[in-house]
């Protein structure tokens, strides 16, 4: 998960700084200093993504296109 594929994340799900904050039990800096390319201890990378992830989101690694999010896909 990079910073770009995070604010693309937020914006698929409306949520704003503070709400992923909220959500992955952080801070709204440090979201805001990672989305912007500072380093980050893994644990909170890992927080974040499982917040994104149980709100649905799937990350899409790197593979020639460019790295992506999408919405996971229901299962009926």
């Amino acid at each position: 998960m990079n910073p770009a594929q995070m604010r693309m994340a937020r914006a698929a799900l409306g949520w704003g700084v503070r709400e992923l904050a909220q959500k992955a039990g952080i801070t709204a800096n440090t979201v805001t200093r990672i989305e912007n390319g500072a380093d980050a201890k893994q644990s909170t990378i890992d927080a974040m993504k499982s917040a994104f992830e149980t709100a649905g989101i799937e990350f899409i690694p790197e593979n020639g296109g460019g790295a992506g999010i999408r919405f996971r896909e229901r299962k009926n």
